[in-house]
């Protein structure tokens, strides 16, 4: 495959993915890239999965790989005490991969309250929670605990597992019945307008 060709036909799916929200079936495939056949198609996507563009998920579904948006890295800034910067064009990097380690368990939630401030999560935050990922003690996790669902630290209390807020004004939950961990919160996205 030539390298012009394997490019534009990179950007149609860019561009297809970033109007739509979505991936293309393998027939709009075939008509985005000018092909009948649906075996040329499988073979350009099989080799896209190689070069890591995209993949599947478990229903044999196309997912975005490199294709969702990379964010220039330019270097790093001091925290602490300016310092002359450089701007200087380090890598790339996809926020898709930075945060999202497995897509098929991944969902996002909008937070609500402020029980979890001292942890750094505040209200209107978006938070990324893996499903699959096994909850151990001291994780954020998102549960169903008596009936309701709430955001805390996984925690212990008295040998009883327990969810703990982070900030004072809360307190620590005991489930009376049931618990049910819905999964691990793995990264915190804030906007600043």
């Amino acid at each position: 495959m030539d390298e012009a060709k394997t490019k534009a036909r990179v950007n149609l799916l860019k561009n297809f993915y970033q109007t739509t929200g979505r991936m293309p079936s393998f027939s709009e495939l075939g008509g985005l890239w000018g092909l009948k056949s649906k075996n040329a198609v499988s073979k350009i996507v099989m080799k896209f999965r190689e070069a890591r563009i995209l993949d599947k998920d478990e229903k044999g579904r196309l997912i975005p790989r490199s294709i969702s948006a990379p964010v220039k890295i330019l270097g790093t800034v001091e925290a602490g005490f300016p310092s002359p910067a450089e701007e200087e064009l380090v890598d790339t990097l996809s926020l898709d991969e930075l945060l999202i380690h497995n897509r098929e368990a991944a969902f996002m939630l909008k937070v609500s309250g402020d029980s979890m401030s001292g942890a750094g999560i505040l209200q209107g935050d978006m938070v990324i929670v893996d499903k699959g990922t096994t909850p151990k003690n001291g994780d954020i996790v998102i549960a169903e605990v008596d009936g309701e669902w709430t955001m805390k630290r996984l925690g212990k209390k008295g040998g009883k597992t327990c969810l703990v807020p982070a900030n004072p004004e809360y307190k620590t939950i005991v489930p009376k019945k049931e618990l049910r961990i819905a999964g691990v919160v793995t990264a915190v996205i804030r906007q600043y307008k």
